[in-house]
Parts: structure tokens; sequence; C-alpha cells
């Protein structure tokens, strides 16, 4: 079966259309569908991560009030996939959707090929 390689440590299987831990090979569900959704999440205090320049009221710390930082894993591995910085409250974005249709179409037509892991130009 046919991967690419979508980031450091995703992977998309393209024959079942599943996301796949780059490391461990974990499934990380459809690719149709967001796959920090299958991820083992973590919120991090910002200040443990930016720690504060200055003492005093402004460190130059992010304030956890505003910002927080969700790291995602995989369950199998506990690789760290990605990372967000984002306000309270706001939902996990969907950060990569491919378009699977066109991308088995443009393959079935020749046009590209999966080459060492990577998308590539037919004869290119």
């Amino acid at each position: 079966m046919a991967h690419i390689r979508v980031t450091e440590y995703l992977d998309l299987e393209l024959e079942s259309e599943r996301w796949h831990c780059h490391v461990c090979g974990h499934d990380l569900g459809s690719a149709r569908e967001n796959y920090k959704h299958a991820c083992q999440v973590n919120h991090r205090d910002p200040r443990e991560i930016h720690q504060p320049v200055i003492e005093g009221e402004y460190t130059f710390a992010p304030d956890p009030d505003w910002v927080r930082i969700v790291e995602f894993h995989c369950p199998g591995c506990f690789t760290q996939i990605e990372t967000e910085y984002l306000p309270p409250g706001h939902p996990v974005t969907h950060d990569i959707e491919i378009d699977l249709d066109r991308l088995h179409q443009r393959i079935a037509d020749g046009e590209l090929e999966v080459r060492d892991e990577r998308l590539a130009v037919r004869g290119g």
C-alpha cells in the first residue's frame, strides 16, 4: 500500500484513505476527517514553554487567559505530531484537508505517482 508523507510525523495511506503515524504506523482515522481527533491531546500552560523574561506584571510570557498550547500525540508511540497555539475555547483547527477524489483521479490518469513516500509528477 502506498503511503504519502504529509508532514514529518503524519502519513496518508492512499488506498484505504487513512492517516497513520509515520513513526509507529498507528491508525489515526479517516483521511476525510481531522486526524487530530484520534490523537492524545495535551493542554499546556504557555508559561511552561515560554518562561518569563523579566520579573513583574508584564513578563513577556504568554498569558494563559489569552492563549493555550495544545499538543497532539500519537496514541501508539506518543510522538508529538502537531502543536497549536489557540485562544481558550477555540475549537481544534482542521489544518490538512486533501481532495482525495481528485488525488486518486490524478494518479489514475498518470499525472502523478507516489515515489519514495512523496507525490511526484510522472516522468519528472
